[in-house]
């Protein structure tokens, strides 16, 4: 593997994490480090950070702070 991509894994410990639960990703990037940005976009699909999974994760809470305002009103009326 290039010295530029192992500097960018170091740097980067999720990225890290990332290869090392997908191994798969040492040969490709090793094969092919052009690669890095797909490494970036399928670790960052992974760990949930992508516009949609937060979203999804926004409207979970905002259901779940809903429900227990309905549930506290009910208990008070």
């Amino acid at each position: 593997m290039r010295r530029e991509v192992i500097h960018v894994m170091e740097t980067n410990p999720e990225l890290k994490r990332f290869c090392r639960q997908h191994p798969i990703w040492y040969r490709r990037l090793s094969r092919d480090p052009q690669q890095l940005a797909e490494l970036q976009k399928e670790a960052n699909y992974f760990f949930g950070r992508t516009f949609g999974q937060r979203v999804d994760r926004v409207q979970k809470n905002l259901g779940m702070v809903m429900m227990l305002i309905e549930m506290l009103r009910a208990t008070r009326g």
